[in-house]
């Protein structure tokens, strides 16, 4: 039996607290898991500064990869297999992209992206077709194998059902996080009937549609979806920490570039000063690496360097104040925090964040998304929200929400007190 089909003599099986059991017999899949660059997975926290506000979210993108590929297994071992549209030969592409898909995540992998610019989903790509053993496995199962896993995780391959499995509004890889990240939370906002989603999943040539009896487990997962990134991902306490350690990685930043001599030399982050990351220079962070150098940064030289770490290490976090984005106001702060011998640049953070629950392409809509089909019992495809309510009207509507983050202390012991009693007046505006 050639590589990719080859079974292993037992099936090998990890313990879920989502799926409670996540079964592996393809040889090809634990040779995957075995390798260094899957491991290092183990190191990478899923929901990044969340266990800020919920201690038990230590959870990380090693448990959930494998979450998703084991949604992925059970969509064609138990659904999609003997139906027309599937074909068992893209069994090896389909379980691969799964276990794969977050291969390229960084630590506190969005907050370190903005500031050194980098992107996970390339990441992903070039770790899976470089000189890694993810692609020296990949390879024994034919030479251009690796690429077309890549092609899948990029959205670019030829087999759009595939995609629309790992990638799309209603996919292995949302159905994972959301119940995992709650569950790890204490929240029972990701919940939804999942088994019920997966029994009512269908194959066609180009996406996996959802029979119309299964129309309200979507309206259910939507809106777990939808109380999730309001209650749990955009919680403005763990936004603040991630302002935090954006601005530590930006503070260190800009003391390189002007020639500080660190006493703890950040030498993993040299590359990425110098914007020359190798593939083996990315690999080598983890969230181990960072909070080491988090930690020396708590004794440099630099006040605000020295400042920021130690309010991320010992969790003395920015307050935070809802407004409405006024610029003016933002002006207007950020003018008194100067003049107050505050740096308005690591100290006085706007942040804002926007969700938008569903959408498809459709005209005037602004993002490019496919829309979540079902078959109706006469095998027509509609799409969901012409025939629910509850889906129609969340569909295109994009809610935002503002953040102000100051430290409270240094405004209490700002020595001016006519710049003081403007600040504190023109935050109790906003409050």
């Amino acid at each position: 039996m050639s590589y990719q089909f080859q079974k292993m003599p037992e099936e090998k099986v990890f313990k879920d607290p989502v799926h409670r059991y996540i079964h592996v017999r393809d040889q090809l899949i634990w040779d995957l898991i075995k390798t260094k660059e899957f491991q290092r997975l183990r190191r990478i926290k899923q929901l990044g500064t969340l266990y800020l506000t919920f201690p038990s979210a230590e959870h990380s993108r090693f448990t959930h990869s494998l979450g998703v590929y084991e949604i992925v297994r059970r969509m064609i071992d138990e659904i999609f297999r003997n139906r027309s549209a599937w074909h068992d030969e893209d069994r090896p592409l389909a379980l691969c992209a799964a276990l794969l898909h977050d291969l390229g995540h960084g630590p506190f992998s969005h907050c370190f992206e903005k500031i050194f610019n980098t992107d996970h989903e390339a990441y992903t790509q070039s770790i899976i077709t470089g000189d890694t053993e993810v692609n020296a496995v990949l390879s024994r199962v034919h030479p251009g194998f690796a690429q077309e896993v890549a092609d899948v995780i990029n959205k670019t391959h030829k087999n759009k059902l595939v995609i629309s499995m790992i990638s799309s509004q209603i996919d292995a890889d949302r159905m994972d996080y959301l119940q995992r990240d709650a569950y790890h939370t204490g929240v029972s906002y990701g919940s939804f009937d999942m088994e019920r989603i997966l029994r009512l999943m269908r194959p066609t040539e180009d996406e996996v549609v959802i029979k119309e009896s299964g129309m309200h487990a979507v309206e259910d997962y939507l809106m777990s979806r939808y109380q999730m990134y309001w209650q749990i991902y955009f919680h403005p306490v763990s936004r603040g920490g991630e302002v935090l350690l954006n601005r530590c990685f930006k503070r260190v930043k800009v003391l390189y570039e002007t020639g500080y001599q660190f006493k703890s030399q950040p030498v993993h982050l040299l590359p990425f000063f110098e914007d020359a990351v190798s593939v083996q220079d990315y690999l080598r962070l983890d969230e181990t690496v960072l909070f080491f150098y988090l930690q020396e940064w708590m004794d440099e030289e630099d006040a605000i360097l020295s400042d920021l770490s130690r309010r991320f290490v010992n969790r003395d976090l920015f307050k935070y104040l809802p407004f409405d984005g006024s610029v003016i106001t933002i002006g207007e702060l950020t003018e008194l925090f100067t003049q107050a011998g505050i740096d308005p640049e690591y100290y006085f953070v706007s942040d804002a964040y926007s969700d938008l629950p569903y959408d498809y392409d459709r005209p005037g809509s602004k993002n490019n998304r496919k829309p979540i089909h079902l078959l109706t019992r006469q095998d027509q495809i509609k799409e969901i929200s012409t025939q629910s309510v509850i889906i129609n009207s969340i569909t295109g509507v994009n809610r935002m929400d503002y953040k102000l983050y100051y430290p409270k202390e240094m405004i209490v012991n700002i020595k001016d007190s006519a710049i003081k009693g403007a600040i504190i007046n023109l935050l109790n505006e906003l409050n």
